[in-house]
């Protein structure tokens, strides 16, 4: 089977063997070690002086804990939407209370940093901005640097949701003024799901000082008291964790420029060779995800057939679209472990299925 979503990813052969080792006694010696060294690792990774925190969770679970943690109930929030993700990030933000301004745009349209701008010209009492590094939902990626520009100079924290991005494209955290930064393991990471990293800053710690919102299980300072004593407050998932382990060594033995470079030739043979059957891609070209293609139907082309005939004569796996986009377009994932080749064989089976897939 070819796994061509947009996560879970597949998983290379030594984080599988990995995970078949025997638990550990997670509030014992032998989990400390592993857990500051998976910290260590992942803190250059997401390029940050800061503090990453491991939770045991999908990537909603660390959204939700990056909004508990650093607001209040009736804090102005703005959530900046274009697609399926952008639009949980706000509710998950109205579920606890907050008074969110959605600024929306067209699911496939770029996010315009002057629009935020604007926003938060017009608008003081806003304490923080979520955004959407990578939408899965569209297959574009917003511009995250000039995002991230736009909040430092308003005073604003911002709260991103990288969960398909970090580990695959650059993304330095202190540099881009993130102060909360979510991903997922089942994604670039080349693990199961189970996990979420989170980064946390030095101004989102003074927020959470501050914050009223409920919170429990994702409390942060929780997180980080049993982290300096080598524990997670909660059970982890230690085979994950295990998994983990061996994929940060793979990466950064890889290189993290090697790794960027990778995706961002994988993503560019991909939209190539889309373009090249004679299809559309659904965002703009210029804002085309690297670990995501999304793929317009066309006229002539029956999506939910074509996803079938994928999975059924050439057992390929790829996702359709979320939400109000959910038979209109194909989304093809290209996140992790993947390499050239396996998006040459890709392209090859989509060439021999589309025309099963005509309307």
């Amino acid at each position: 089977m070819q796994l061509r979503i947009p996560g879970p990813t597949p998983c290379p052969p030594e984080a599988l063997e990995a995970m078949g080792r025997q638990m550990m006694n997670h509030r014992g010696g032998e989990f400390a070690p592993l857990l500051r060294s998976i910290t260590e690792r992942l803190q250059r990774i997401f390029q940050t002086n800061g503090d990453v925190l491991l939770l045991t969770s999908s990537g909603t679970g660390g959204m939700e804990a990056a909004i508990v943690n650093t607001l209040s109930p009736g804090d102005r929030v703005l959530s900046i939407t274009n697609g399926f993700f952008g639009e949980r990030f706000s509710d998950i933000a109205v579920a606890y209370g907050a008074d969110v301004t959605r600024l929306s745009y067209e699911w496939g349209t770029p996010v315009d940093p002057d629009g935020v701008a604007r926003a938060l010209r017009e608008d003081t009492a806003i304490k923080a901005v979520l955004m959407v590094h990578n939408e899965t939902s569209t297959g574009m990626a917003n511009d995250l640097e000039r995002i991230g520009t736009v909040a430092r100079e308003f005073e604003k924290l911002l709260l991103v949701d990288a969960i398909s991005s970090l580990g695959c494209v650059n993304l330095p955290v202190d540099d881009w003024h993130c102060d909360v930064v979510i991903t997922g393991s089942q994604k670039g990471w080349m693990v199961p799901p189970g996990l979420a990293m989170v980064s946390v800053s030095e101004r989102a710690w003074q927020a959470h000082a501050r914050a009223r919102m409920p919170r429990c299980y994702w409390d942060f300072s929780l997180a980080m008291d049993s982290y300096r004593k080598g524990q997670t407050p909660w059970t982890p998932a230690v085979s994950v964790c295990y998994a983990l382990d061996t994929t940060l060594d793979m990466m950064l033995n890889e290189g993290l420029d090697n790794v960027f470079l990778r995706h961002a030739r994988v993503g560019q043979k991909t939209r190539d060779g889309i373009k090249a059957l004679g299809l559309s891609l659904f965002p703009d070209e210029d804002y085309a995800s690297d670990t995501v293609t999304a793929v317009s139907g066309a006229d002539w082309l029956d999506i939910p057939r074509l996803i079938r005939v994928l999975r059924e004569q050439y057992d390929v796996i790829v996702a359709g679209g979320m939400g109000k986009l959910s038979t209109k377009i194909l989304r093809i994932g290209h996140l992790g472990y993947v390499c050239d080749e396996d998006i040459d064989l890709f392209l090859e089976v989509l060439e021999k299925a589309l025309p099963q897939a005509k309307k």
